[in-house]
């Protein structure tokens, strides 16, 4: 696959993402990050089997960091959530 199909497919990941959020009602933003737990798992686990050229490290090791953010950062805000829950 050529660099301009990559960009291609890139940035109309990034657009159709972007317009999925902003649609999203608020109370279906943390059952979402949740699932994007699970996504990022799989992320962290692509990332971690790439290797080879110095790009892919390069990349794989930015994958690793971002999915591991989303997944901690998906654990806190669900942690949160299930707080508001329990009686007190």
């Amino acid at each position: 696959m050529d660099i301009i199909t990559a960009l291609t497919i890139f940035a109309l990941a990034v657009f159709v993402g972007f317009e999925i959020i902003t649609k999203v009602p608020p109370t279906l933003h943390t059952p979402l990050m949740s699932g994007s737990n699970a996504i990022s798992g799989i992320t962290l686990v692509g990332a971690v089997l790439a290797g080879g050229t110095a790009w892919s490290n390069i990349l794989g090791f930015l994958a690793v960091l971002f999915a591991t953010l989303n997944v901690i950062g998906g654990f806190l805000v669900t942690h949160r959530m299930l707080e508001m829950f329990k009686k007190k």
